[in-house]
């Protein structure tokens, strides 16, 4: 899925703090975002699989979850809301393509990287590739759940990143070919740090 719809997401895991815990809200709405888009600071680096865990992230947040209830404060709603939205991350990315540059071909198997299975889980393709039709009306029903929910700043970010998603819906495709091309810009010494999918 878009890091786009991640983030707003991870955003929409901060609501509930602003109907209980206001005063928390803005930390929740800002670790949302963060955790959201957190997993994918692995892009270069064994993509959904250095960062990415749906098993041990999901186990980890009901402990968070259940400290913040239990000790409601700055830090233990900033955790149960970031390791929300990164557990969310990981699990609704099984649910989308596979690990490749057109994952609209489905020729990859490599969904996410399940650390407690020891392998890759394949793709479902329930939402066929990032940037995907089903994409943009999951980023717009999680923008429209912050724009009812909230107000000010936090509408404002849910609307910029949703204009961003729907910018990037259209251009999707051709951006596989314009990042093969970069790609193929890279020196030979260095063409090694270039993840395989962009190589041709």
């Amino acid at each position: 899925m878009m890091a786009t719809t991640h983030a707003l997401w991870g955003m929409a895991v901060a609501l509930p703090v602003l109907a209980i815990a206001p005063e928390f809200a803005p930390a929740a709405f800002v670790a949302g975002v963060v955790g959201g888009l957190a997993p994918d600071f692995d892009l270069y680096a064994g993509h959904r699989k250095t960062l990415h865990y749906p098993v041990y992230a999901s186990l980890s947040t009901v402990p968070a979850l259940a400290l913040a209830l239990a000790v409601p404060s700055s830090v233990t709603v900033v955790l149960a809301v970031f390791l929300a939205a990164a557990a969310i991350h990981a699990v609704t990315d099984v649910l989308g393509g596979g690990l490749e540059l057109r994952p609209w071909e489905a020729t990859s198997e490599r969904g996410v990287y399940s650390h407690y299975h020891d392998r890759w889980l394949p793709p479902r393709r329930w939402v066929r590739y990032d940037g995907a039709p089903e994409d943009l009306l999951l980023a717009g029903l999680a923008a429209l759940a912050l724009s009812v929910g909230t107000s000010g700043a936090v509408t404002a970010v849910a609307l910029v990143l949703f204009t961003v998603s729907a910018v990037y819906v259209l251009l999707r495709k051709s951006l596989a070919s314009v990042a093969e091309r970069l790609a193929a810009l890279v020196p030979a010494s260095l063409r090694h740090h270039v993840p395989a999918r962009y190589r041709t």
